[in-house]
């Protein structure tokens, strides 16, 4: 599939809010139980390090955003990200395509180590990330208990992946 990666904006945010609620609504994508509005995802994420990718009719098919992990200076490089593709557009190339232009941004602005976490049960997910070099740190057993759905008040494990630039 040809897709063109941009910055997010928020023109796209009708679209990134849809595929974010699709993510949410399988109950293996986030602790999450519904979108943020426009206003708390742009504040919760880095402006540098917000991608969509847009289809060739200009559809977006799936962003990705990191977040600083702490305010405190040792910190500073290192990010934590959120990938989410149209589940019509599953296995064709597009969370790769973002994930890795999320690192090349990520790269040139200085980040060192992006992280994230990941449902065990997610298996897409941790596949793409191990395709494009991101090791297994561990998995946090219990970290959250769901708050919605069929798996509300289930406990969580969540495995936490990093590459280091």
């Amino acid at each position: 599939m040809s897709t063109t990666v941009l910055p997010l904006t928020a023109e796209h945010w009708p679209e990134v809010e849809r595929i974010y609620a699709a993510g949410i609504a399988t109950g293996h994508a986030t602790f999450e139980s519904a979108t943020p509005t426009w206003e708390a995802f742009d504040a919760g994420r880095l402006p540098d390090h917000r991608l969509v990718a847009v289809d060739e009719a200009g559809t977006v098919v799936g962003w990705a955003a990191a977040s600083r992990v702490s305010d405190r200076c040792a910190y500073a490089g290192v990010v934590e990200h959120s990938l989410y593709v149209d589940p019509a557009v599953h296995g064709r190339g597009v969370g790769r395509t973002l994930l890795t232009a999320l690192l090349e941004h990520a790269r040139a602005a200085g980040v060192w180590t992006v992280q994230s976490g990941i449902f065990p049960e997610n298996t897409a997910s941790l596949a793409l990330h191990a395709a494009v070099g991101f090791r297994v740190v561990g998995t946090r057993e219990r970290l959250g208990r769901m708050t919605y759905g069929p798996l509300a008040d289930r406990w969580r494990d969540v495995v936490l992946v990093e590459k280091r630039l």
